[in-house]
Order: structure tokens, then sequence, then C-alpha cells
């Protein structure tokens, strides 16, 4: 399969690419992105055959429909990872919540987040093909709190591959930091900024088509790439775990095969919804998208008013940090896809000038067939905790908390059922989750997982108690405008 570019053809990049080289290279002409020219069909016969399948068997299978240029051998070692969550025979658990609201887990990897769904196995992708070729890369990673983990998790000690993560300093949860911070090997540099998640993503993708950086890299025999969304590596293993969480469905027997069911996926850079996106259009039974956001609700404008327009809005904190985002990078796959490169070109490159763009009535008209979405303040996100933890039994992330507040408002046909996706486990943003449930506040994330620990009488899992423990290894905070000479120290270090 090959893919394209989002902004069109420049003259001096190839028309198309190979999965391989889009994974390499993620940016495309005109500062745009790779989407596939065309996506693969999954009829009724290939849902049949799946019903019993494990995670891996569907995913491999979703992999080949793509027709991707990586040889069988490594695409089987990298799903092989799916082995070290908490259940190997089913890394996505599937949970009942209400009788028509099922969360679908994502967050069961090594750094408790659904990051890890894709990027574990797109490190040993990635690393691999570089190996092959004989080639030394450079990954850059900008992340709200999740990505950074999950990236420096999958790279760490992986040959040909050196990594530079940046993170907004004070704009991730206690443990997400030590996630970061605490990573000792020699081919990853954390580096944290003064600024707000958008000014890292801003960062990463300015260097990306940096042609001085690009340069400075060649005189060392490196190349570069980025584990970002932008990546089409990793959305094309977000497909998998929609179409896996609706198969889940069926075989609890809440479904029949072919029945319509909502997406409710929370929403900051886009990628999730994404991969729900795809897999719907690919042959998903899904009636629609349902996007939920937080205070940062750029998402929630664009879909109800047609309107994308941050010009006067500044990334607010909220207690889903993960979403802190106003430029969701991903949303111009979907434009793409909707209305053609020339259009997508148009769009984006006002949104750079003018920190705004506008839909006409058809193209809002169109998007809106396909998607609905509402947003969730911090305080509602508290009430959605402790409603579902005291109705349910249930905790969860304030992230995954959006999502009810989509459920509340977002469905025209109650007779459907929906799947939300939960982002994070509990363990990433216990101050939040402690005083949702307890009224209290706690100023140290371990003194707040000790209070939901003793309230829900379960257990703190061993790989998050142990982050308090560890040493700092990475220390590095400064202002945005050095990030490149910080990443070079690291480079000729």
């Amino acid at each position: 399969m090959k893919f394209i570019e989002t902004r069109g053809n420049d003259g001096k990049k190839p028309v198309s690419v190979t999965f391989s080289q889009a994974i390499l290279s993620p940016m495309s002409s005109f500062g745009g992105i790779y989407s596939p020219a065309s996506l693969p069909a999954l009829d009724d016969a290939f849902f049949k055959a799946h019903i019993n399948s494990g995670y891996k068997t569907l995913a491999k299978d979703i992999l080949q429909a793509f027709e991707v240029d990586i040889e069988p051998a490594v695409i089987d070692a990298a799903l092989s990872l799916y082995d070290a969550f908490d259940d190997a025979s089913n890394p996505v658990p599937v949970e009942k919540v209400y009788d028509d609201l099922y969360v679908s887990e994502l967050y069961h990897g090594p750094t408790r987040a659904f990051k890890d769904m894709a990027l574990q196995p797109f490190g040993k992708v990635l690393s691999a093909v570089a190996q092959a070729r004989g080639e030394k890369y450079l990954i850059l990673a900008a992340t709200s709190g999740d990505t950074g983990p999950a990236a420096l998790e999958t790279f760490k000690n992986r040959e040909n591959v050196q990594v530079a993560c940046l993170y907004p300093d004070g704009g991730t949860s206690d443990v997400q930091r030590l996630q970061m911070v605490t990573e000792d090997a020699a081919n990853l540099k954390v580096i944290g900024i003064h600024g707000d998640f958008d000014d890292a993503q801003s960062a990463l993708k300015s260097l990306l088509v940096s042609e001085t950086f690009g340069a400075a890299l060649k005189a060392h025999d490196i190349s570069l790439s980025a584990a970002n969304s932008v990546n089409f590596g990793r959305i094309i293993f977000q497909i998998v775990y929609h179409v896996y969480s609706y198969l889940e469905l069926v075989r609890k027997g809440v479904i029949q095969l072919g029945e319509q069911v909502y997406l409710n996926v929370p929403s900051g850079n886009f990628g999730n919804a994404l991969g729900g996106y795809y897999a719907w259009k690919m042959g998903l039974p899904v009636k629609q998208i349902h996007i939920a956001s937080n205070n940062n609700n750029v998402l929630t404008q664009l879909i109800k008013t047609g309107r994308y327009d941050i010009s006067d809005k500044r990334v607010i904190p909220t207690t889903s940090p993960a979403m802190d985002i106003l430029k969701s990078s991903n949303v111009e796959r979907v434009l793409f896809d909707l209305y053609g490169a020339e259009r997508t070109k148009e769009l984006m490159l006002k949104l750079d000038a003018e920190k705004c763009y506008e839909l006409t009535t058809a193209e809002l008209s169109k998007l809106q067939t396909l998607f609905a979405a509402d947003f969730c303040s911090d305080e509602e996100g508290l009430g959605y905790i402790k409603q579902a933890f005291e109705q349910a039994d249930y905790l969860m992330c304030p992230h995954t908390a959006t999502c009810f507040k989509a459920y509340d408002t977002c469905r025209e046909d109650k007779s459907i059922k929906t799947i939300a996706y939960s982002t994070a486990e509990w363990t990433k943003f216990s101050p939040v989750i402690a005083k949702a449930l307890t009224g209290e506040t706690c100023e140290q994330d371990i003194d707040a997982l000790e209070m939901i620990a003793n309230k829900a009488k379960i257990k703190i899992p061993a790989q998050i108690a142990a982050l308090f423990d560890k040493e700092i290894a990475q220390k590095t905070v400064i202002d945005k405008q050095d990030i490149e000479k910080e990443i070079m120290s690291f480079l000729n270090a």
C-alpha cells in the first residue's frame, strides 16, 4: 500500500511512499503528513473469521490488509510485546460500567497508558527497519504526558535509535514526569521546556522540517523521525483496538455482529479518534464517533460550528492534562480524507498563518454526519469519577471521565451501545481521583495513591510505587528556543 501527502506534492518529495518510508520520514510536502492512498476493506467474512481471534492474530491480519512492507518476522516480534501486558490473552479488557456503556481499557501496558498499544510494537518495527537499512535515527517525541513515557520505554537501548523527548515542565502529573526523568538509558534524552504541549509539538514539527537541523544531523550520519502520532506507524496500530473492542462486545453477547455502536473517544491530538474513524471506513459497524474534550475545547468548536479558532486562546491547564492541546495534528488527516489535499493545504496553512480556519456549510454537514462532540469541565469530571465509582464500582482517570459527558449529551439513539476508551490507569492522575472520591486535596501523588488504594481496597501497581524511590537521571529544563542546541549537545556527547 502507498501513502500520499495530505497537502499535495511540492515536486521535491516522492508523490507516494511505502509504509516503511512514511514511518522513517513522517513529514511531507508543505509541512503536511502522510495518509493511506486508500484503505483496505474489512468485510463480513473478516469479522466472522476473527470473532474468536486473539489480539495479536487480529493485529497481524489488519497489518497484512494494509500490505505493509515489513518482514513478517519483525511484525511477529513487535506484536509479541503485547505478551508482557497485564493479561497476554486479553491486553485490552472491555468492561461494563452501565448497561449501554462499555469501557475499552487501553492502559494495561508497561507505562499504564494507551500510548503503549501503539508505541510498543512501533518502536520494534522502526528500530528493525533502521537496522536493516544500516541507518541511524534520532526520534523526536513531544508529550503532554503519555507519549513520552511510552516512547522512552519502547526505544530504550534499541540499536540505531536515539530519542529526544520534549515535555512541558509542570504540565504533567508527578507519575508521568517520574516515568520520564528516571529513565537512564544512554540513548535517551528527556528535555523539560518552559511552555505548554503546543510549544513542544510546534518545536518538534519545526525541527522535522528544518533544513539546518537536518544538515547538522546529516553531518553525524543521523536521519530524523518522530514518535508522535504525526507518524502513521502509530496510527496503524491504533486502528486495531477499535476492531478488537467491537468484537469483544460480540463475544460477550452484548451486540450482534453487524450491529452499530457509538465510539466515544477522549481527544487531544486526535490520533485515538482517527484510528476509530479509519476502522469505521474499513468496515467496522459504527453509528457515529463522539469526541470528548476538556476545557481546551477546540475540537468541540470545530465539530459544532465548523470553525477552528485558536487566535485568542492559550492552553488551559486542566485535570486531564494529556488533552491540554490546541493544535490537534490528526485532524489534518480527516480533513484530507473528506475534502482532499488542495483544501487541506489551504486550511492548514491558514491555521499556521492566522490561527483560524472555517469550513463551508457543506463541509461542516459532512463532518457532523461522522462526529459529534462535547467538552467536560474539571468539576463535571470529578462528578463522573465519583458517580462511576459509587454506582458501578468503577475507577477511572479524568481523561476517561470526559467520555461520560459525551455519553450523556451526544447520543441521539439511546438504544445503541457505546464503547468509550480509557486512556490511562487511575495511578497516573491520583490526586484528581482522590479529590473526586473523598473531597480531600493531596499535594503529593504518593499520598493520593495510598488514599485511593485504601478506599478502593486495591494495591498500587509495583511499577508505579517503585517510581518514587528511583533516582532522577534526566534533569534538563530549558527555554524552548534552546531545544535544538540541547539536542545537538546530547548527540555530541
